[in-house]
């Protein structure tokens, strides 16, 4: 929405400094309100990113099957297809509409239980694996899905970190596994 925003016929004109000059002219039709929105998605992003590097995975669990799950990265798909539609800020009606899209997208992805991954983790090496596993000591067959910086292979042990549902597993392998 932020390139959506902005004014192409102001690209090749000279920068203007300082900002609160008369006769300066900031490239965007709406800087408050898509800066703000974009500063948002930033942050969350970050955010995201730290949150997820500072797990530390240290319960050791047993994977017997593995099933990498490339299919659920097309279910994201359809907001990114909202993205390329013509949005104004300036249009209440249609800006009011996406916000209300979204939050029925994210209302129906919690409510299922559906995991969505985003195509920015897969950038930063995130796999999104289904698995049977168990924990050292335990017969008990128990399947989950698990976040994964690593391919991961069935008959081998890692260490893992429960994030409500999903299991996190980073990249190296739990000692002592098969």
């Amino acid at each position: 929405m932020l390139a959506q925003d902005f004014r192409y016929d102001l690209l090749w004109s000279s920068p203007c400094w300082p900002v609160d000059n008369p006769t300066c002219e900031i490239p965007l039709r709406n800087a408050g309100y898509s800066l703000t929105i974009f500063g948002v998605c930033v942050a969350c992003f970050i955010i995201s990113l730290v949150a997820l590097a500072s797990i530390k995975p240290k319960t050791p669990i047993d994977l017997k099957e593995t099933n990498y799950v490339p299919a659920d990265l097309m279910h994201y798909t359809l907001p990114y297809i909202v993205s390329f539609m013509s949005l104004d800020y300036q249009e209440t009606g249609k800006f009011i509409g996406l916000i209300i899209f979204l939050g029925w997208m994210f209302t129906i992805t919690y409510r299922s239980g559906q995991l969505i991954l985003n195509p920015l983790l897969v950038v930063f090496g995130w796999r999104l694996y289904e698995v049977k596993y168990v924990f050292p000591g335990d017969a008990t067959p128990r399947t989950a899905r698990i976040l994964s910086t690593e391919k991961l292979q069935p008959e081998t042990r890692y260490n893992q970190a429960m994030i409500q549902d999903v299991m996190i597993i980073k990249s190296d392998k739990a000692k002592g596994g098969d």
